[in-house]
């Protein structure tokens, strides 16, 4: 099997493919994933809930990060790997490169932000310092105490328009991804068409390029509330194997996320 890389993403893009990928913490799981045919993978701050039992994203140290980017490299020699930028670590652009090198020399092909235009300058300075960047809008874990909650995000014109707009400013910054999560499929669906950059959706409908879920609720065993988008595919292939096979062929063909995942 060969590296992913961004090119081939962006090509898939043209072609319609549509590529399924999943978050990863350790070897072992990002060598099953990648066994499976995941091509991407994201080391998430959702490590804090998922494996530290943290309430929210905000405790995630960049160190955290660093620890399980080596880790699912290892794992993953050819996957193409994103990993987060948790909070605070790109508040100053003395930081945010500190931050992103560490990050890619633990074995990170593209470091992921939150947030809209506002950080334009921090995405063109990065990529001119030749780290690629993932975008992420929509429900953006980091901004839970603004928010006041995990909701959705871009319901009502002004809302999507501006939301779209953040989405244009970013690309022509220089990120050469984007993850939508949590909004309507019709926005997502906008956002995706005007974007010349593959977009990754998480509770954003099936009209996305790519998909991605954290791998808990992929196979069923997130404790407490059970995100809409989520779908337990171990429980209906029985297998682990089989179920990231099963949900690699239900993006590919556009099956899941089905409506009764998805925000109208």
């Amino acid at each position: 099997m060969k590296a992913t890389t961004m090119s081939q993403l962006r090509q898939w893009k043209q072609e319609k493919h549509k590529f399924a990928t999943i978050t990863a913490y350790d070897a072992s799981f990002a060598q099953l994933f990648a066994e499976q045919g995941i091509p991407v993978m994201l080391i998430g701050d959702s490590l804090g809930m998922v494996v530290q039992g943290q309430d929210s994203t905000l405790p995630v140290t960049l160190e955290d990060i660093v620890y399980h980017t080596r880790c699912v490299r290892r794992g993953a020699p050819k996957a193409l790997l994103l990993s987060d930028l948790p909070f605070m670590t790109y508040a100053t652009p003395e930081q945010t490169f500190d931050s992103a090198a560490q990050l890619m020399r633990a074995g990170a092909n593209m470091v992921k932000l939150e947030g809209g235009s506002w950080l334009c300058d921090t995405v063109s300075a990065l990529t001119e310092r030749a780290v690629p960047v993932c975008g992420h809008l929509g429900l953006t874990p980091q901004s839970v105490n603004i928010f006041g909650g995990y909701k959705v995000q871009g319901r009502g014109e002004a809302a999507a328009n501006q939301l779209l707009q953040d989405a244009l400013a970013l690309q022509k910054a220089g990120i050469q991804l984007l993850v939508l999560e949590c909004v309507p499929v019709e926005l997502a669906r906008r956002v995706t068409e005007e974007l010349t950059i593959p977009v990754i959706g998480i509770g954003a409908g099936n009209a996305t390029d790519g998909q991605i879920l954290v791998m808990h609720d992929a196979f069923g065993i997130t404790g407490g509330h059970i995100p809409k988008f989520a779908k337990d595919f171990l429980a209906e292939a029985g297998d682990i194997r089989d179920a990231v096979r099963l949900y690699v062929k239900e993006v590919e063909e556009g099956v899941y996320p089905g409506p009764e995942h998805s925000f109208q």
